[in-house]
């Protein structure tokens, strides 16, 4: 079966870092997209960062820029999101999202690219 699974999540100091990690399970991605999303409550969900699996292209929520980093493991089976100076506003649920065999057609930070989607992991910024 076919899933992703985050984890990383946790509760911070504003100015503070956290390191989020998608596990990919069912399958070996190549050429496909991979993305972070986020929702907080009575919010819609909101596309943070994304990555080209094949060719590493990334591509940041103007939110983010600067701040967020998304990368993925050699293996290619991680995909992960280094978040520095992170502030209250940035907190939310992290969900990562995947296309499986399909195309990433259209921008990579909309979640009807995405066919796979983890169940989240909360990330608290304090102030």
């Amino acid at each position: 079966q076919v899933q992703v699974v985050e984890s990383g999540g946790g509760s911070v100091q504003a100015g503070e870092s956290l390191t989020l990690s998608c596990a990919v399970f069912g399958y070996t991605y190549n050429s496909n997209c991979m993305a972070w999303f986020r929702q907080a409550p009575g919010k819609e969900r909101e596309g943070v960062a994304a990555i080209g699996t094949g060719g590493g292209s990334t591509y940041y929520a103007d939110s983010v820029k600067g701040r967020f980093t998304i990368s993925q493991s050699n293996a290619k089976n991680t995909v992960y999101l280094q978040m520095n100076s992170l502030k209250p506003e940035d907190s939310a649920m992290y969900y990562c999202a995947a296309q499986y065999l399909g195309l990433c057609a259209g921008s990579w930070l909309n979640p009807p690219v995405y066919n796979v989607w983890g169940r989240g992991t909360q990330v608290t910024v304090s102030s």
